[in-house]
């Protein structure tokens, strides 16, 4: 049996380049200055640090395992039987964690922290979910308050992960709402406002400042979230009985995608193997940043109140279309993960809904899994790739969640 990892990786130190630093904007208040303010502070000097592997806290670690780390590897072996040329396909099954994805390798940490810092509560965003609930856990776990901003398309669709996040003790806003300045004046702007991740960013933050005890944790984006997420890509690294011919994950922001590849990366870069594997990013052509976006500096939240970080971003104000993947409806990509693309070390492919639905469609018939939307997009890429690979190949992939509670994106498309 796999142990849990007792080290989080930073990829950081096995970059190409360095990471462009973070910027404060030329005018207002230092936004760098404001993330002592509302950050766990353990959590700012893992932003920063230039250790390679960061020490899990025995605390995470015991919480990691009664939650059910290590998640299994498996052999998609009906999907190799559907694509029929020998290829074969191995997965990550984030979706056996309690929240039904990965997000809890972030917010274990993440909620740990804040209380060491003596936070009374922690505030944050959630697009489909899977980040809110996973918070909401891990507070109830930890016994801390959890204030979720989830996207206004998403609160409305996805009412079974509302329940669920206030079953576990969470307070649930839809974004744009009316406790925070930032929601008030999108829904001044626009009254049908779908929301944004960008727009909860910022209200999340807002909230945090309006009272004391409170902290501001993030589900993505942030380099520490990705190094947190390290734990899916080591163990698999010691269960994968074959080195993978191409590594796959979907993005939102990064984090999982992350989470599976960077050990395997950084190996590569080290020249310590892996060097006829490629890595595939696949996003959402609703926000399509990594395919479409531009590598500048911009702000992570609609409202600019966090610093201004170098990535492949669509620009702030982005307003992605409703979408039933809302995990991957996010204007900008980590910048670790954008230098990568930038160097050409990670390619990148976009699909619409439509098409990844159909394929999260096939695994569920051939996998007896039925797969989070976000991860279907991933699925969609391992059938596409696998059709041009030659026999024998081998394809990894991270299923970061199942679709259970996404029974609103599958009825159009489970009954064809």
């Amino acid at each position: 049996m796999t142990n849990v990892p007792a080290y989080w990786y930073n990829i950081a130190v096995d970059l190409p380049k360095p990471l462009p630093p973070p910027m404060d904007p030329y005018e207002g208040e230092s936004r760098i200055a404001l993330l002592n303010r509302i950050m766990p502070s353990e959590l700012l000097h893992q932003e920063f640090t230039s250790l390679m592997y960061v020490p899990i806290p025995d605390e995470v670690k015991e919480i990691y395992m009664r939650l059910g780390r290590p998640t299994p590897l498996r052999r998609a072996r009906g999907l190799e039987r559907l694509i029929g040329n020998g290829v074969k396909v191995y997965y990550k099954f984030e979706g056996a964690l309690p929240g039904g994805s990965h997000k809890l390798n972030t917010a274990v940490p993440q909620v740990y922290y804040a209380l060491k810092d003596g936070a009374k509560e922690v505030a944050t965003e959630t697009g489909a979910g899977q980040w809110g609930l996973a918070v909401s856990i891990a507070a109830a776990l930890i016994g801390i308050k959890a204030v979720v901003f989830m996207t206004r398309s998403s609160y409305l669709s996805k009412k079974q992960r509302v329940m669920f996040m206030r079953t576990y003790g969470a307070t649930v806003y839809p974004s744009p709402s009316e406790v925070t300045k930032y929601g008030i004046d999108a829904v001044k702007a626009n009254p049908n406002h779908p929301g944004s991740l960008g727009l909860a960013i910022s209200e999340a933050i807002d909230y945090v400042l309006q009272g004391e005890g409170r902290r501001y944790i993030p589900g993505s984006v942030l380099e520490f979230v990705l190094m947190h997420q390290t734990v899916i890509g080591q163990e698999a690294l010691s269960q994968i009985p074959e080195e993978p011919d191409l590594v796959v994950g979907c993005v939102g922001g990064g984090s999982n995608f992350a989470g599976l590849t960077y050990p395997f990366i950084g190996a590569k870069l080290r020249g310590e193997g892996f060097d006829k594997t490629r890595f595939l990013a696949v996003e959402s052509k609703a926000a399509p940043k990594l395919t479409q976006g531009k590598y500048e500096y911009d702000f992570p939240d609609s409202g600019g109140l966090l610093p201004m970080i170098r990535m492949l971003t669509l620009g702030h104000n982005y307003v992605p279309p409703p979408s039933h993947a809302a995990g991957l409806r996010y204007h900008g990509a980590a910048p670790s993960l954008s230098l990568l693309v930038r160097e050409g070390i990670v390619e990148t492919r976009a699909y619409a809904q439509e098409d990844a639905l159909e394929a999260g469609v096939l695994f569920a018939r051939s996998e007896g899994i039925i797969p989070a939307p976000e991860s279907s997009h991933a699925i969609r890429a391992v059938i596409d790739e696998a059709r041009r690979m030659p026999r024998g190949s081998v394809i990894l992939f991270n299923l970061s969640g199942h679709g259970l509670l996404d029974p609103d994106a599958y009825e159009r498309v489970s009954v064809q």
